[in-house]
């Protein structure tokens, strides 16, 4: 007969793989990817080195389900920015800025998530983001064309173009001084989406 696991066992190891995931997430928000080898997440989480392999079979695993969670919480944040009322051309604009804002909050883990060198898993996980952040934008634009609020152009492209430009504005910012690239991201994504700042403002 297999051996089934008590709710008590189960409630420790859930307990135990939160614990691991929360200290990988405060070294990566500290000293980036390169920082969140096992054996720092263990001796961050307080357990030995073999029960984080128990729960992961290495850095790279570890860090997409950590990556996962972040992203969502990002995702939902987002989403919720560009949920409040106003134009298409607002609601992108309040998309890309809280996510601007969001990400010079924590400027170590956000380039971790847009930038820094990781493994191709790790690597894959940045891309789902980006497409996911690409879908919710494009969302917006598309019904700014169909009402007559933006000019016509292909809504995914620009969102595509926006998140990459996002994305490259953002770098700098996040390891130097960041001051005005919030408004700056502005007016350009107001620029991007084809008309003039006053008039999409």
């Amino acid at each position: 007969m297999p051996y089934r696991r008590t709710p008590q066992v189960q409630a420790r190891l859930d307990a135990q793989r939160a614990a691991i995931l929360h200290a990988a997430d405060e070294l990566l928000a500290e000293r980036g990817y390169a920082a969140c080898s096992v054996s720092a997440v263990a001796e961050r989480a307080g357990v030995a080195t073999g029960s984080v392999y128990k729960h992961f079979p290495g850095k790279a695993e570890l860090v997409v389900e950590l990556f996962r969670n972040v992203v969502n919480h990002e995702v939902d944040a987002v989403k919720a920015a560009a949920a409040e009322p106003g134009t298409p051309a607002e609601r992108v604009v309040a998309l890309f800025e809280t996510f601007a804002v969001r990400a010079l909050k924590a400027p170590r883990r956000a380039y971790a998530l847009l930038a820094e060198p990781v493994d191709p898993p790790v690597e894959a996980e940045r891309i789902v983001f980006r497409r996911v952040f690409r879908d919710v934008a494009a969302e917006h634009i598309r019904e700014g064309v169909r009402a007559g609020l933006l000019p016509p152009q292909d809504s995914v492209l620009t969102a595509a173009a926006l998140v990459g430009a996002a994305t490259e504005v953002l770098i700098g910012p996040l390891t130097t001084d960041h001051t005005g690239a919030v408004a700056e991201l502005r007016t350009f994504v107001l620029r991007a989406l084809g008309g003039s700042d006053a008039r999409h403002a």
